[in-house]
C-alpha cells in the first residue's frame, strides 16, 4: 500500500498483529529482504516494511538525503498514529533510524545493523567499489553513500530510545564506528556478531528476527 508523506509517495507492506515494528532495508534494496524475518515476527508484531524513497515501489526523486528519508519515516509514524514503536534498520536503514529516533519520541526501541556515522567510516575497499560503480553508472543511491551521512555525537546523545547496535565481525563498516555509536547513545548496548559480515544475518535470513525479538522482550518468551 502507499502513503503520502513528506511530499512523496512511499510504498509499504503491513503484516501481522501486535506492537508496531518498522523495518527499513539498506541501499539499493527493498522491503522484500525481510520476508523471511517477517514470517517469524508477524505473530508477535505488526510489521511495517517500507521501500525507502528512491527504492523499490516508492517514488524516486532526483536526489536522496538521509534526513529526508528519516522524515519520511517520522511522518509515516505520525500519519498511521503509531505508538511504542520498535524500529529496525539495516545499513542505510540504520542511518535513517538514528536520524528518526533523534527527533521522534514515539520510537521507543531502536535496533540498527551495519550503520556508519560518516562516509569514511565505511571500509576503504567498499568505498572504492561504490565510487567505481558510480563512475560507470551514476546513481543517486550511490552518490548518497559517498557524500553522507554526517552524524555528530551530540545527535546520538539526544536519542532516548533503548537501543541495540549490531555489526558483523567482518562488517563493511569500521568496528570503531560501531562501538562509537553504541558508546554515545545513552541507553544502548552493542553486539559484534562473530562469523557474520555486513548482511549475512539479515538479508533473507531469520536470525535478525531472533535478535530483534530477544532484545525487545529481554530474553523472555
Amino acid at each position: 500500500m502507499y502513503i503520502h508523506v513528506n511530499d512523496i509517495n512511499l510504498f509499504f507492506e503491513q503484516t501481522g498483529t501486535g506492537q508496531p515494528l518498522i523495518m527499513v532495508h539498506g541501499n539499493d534494496e527493498d522491503h522484500t529482504i525481510f520476508d523471511e524475518a517477517v514470517e517469524v515476527l508477524k505473530d508477535r508484531y505488526t510489521c511495517y516494511t517500507p521501500d525507502s524513497r528512491g527504492h523499490g515501489r516508492s517514488e524516486k526523486p532526483d536526489e536522496l538525503h538521509y534526513e529526508d528519508m528519516a522524515d519520511d519515516i517520522v511522518e509515516m509514524i505520525e500519519h498511521l498514529d503509531l505508538h511504542h514503536v520498535i524500529y529496525y534498520g539495516f545499513s542505510d536503514g540504520g542511518i535513517i533510524g538514528l536520524y528518526a529516533a533523534a527527533k521522534c519520541s514515539r520510537i521507543e526501541k531502536l535496533i540498527i545493523s551495519g550503520t556508519n556515522t560518516e562516509p569514511q567510516q565505511v571500509k576503504l575497499w567498499m568505498r572504492c567499489l561504490i565510487r567505481g560503480m558510480n563512475i560507470i553508472h551514476p546513481d543517486p543511491k550511490l552518490r548518497l553513500m559517498l557524500e553522507e551521512p554526517h552524524i555528530d555525537m551530540k545527535m546520538l546523545h539526544g536519542i532516548k530510545a533503548e537501543t541495540l547496535v549490531l555489526a558483523g565481525a567482518d562488517d563493511a563498516v569500521k568496528e570503531e564506528d560501531t562501538l562509537r555509536i553504541g558508546a554515545n547513545i545513552p541507553y544502548a548496548k552493542t553486539m559484534i556478531l562473530p562469523g557474520e559480515n555486513h548482511g549475512s544475518y539479515i538479508v533473507h535470513q531469520t536470525r535478525i528476527a531472533e535478535l530483534i525479538d530477544r532484545f525487545v522482550n529481554g530474553g523472555k518468551e
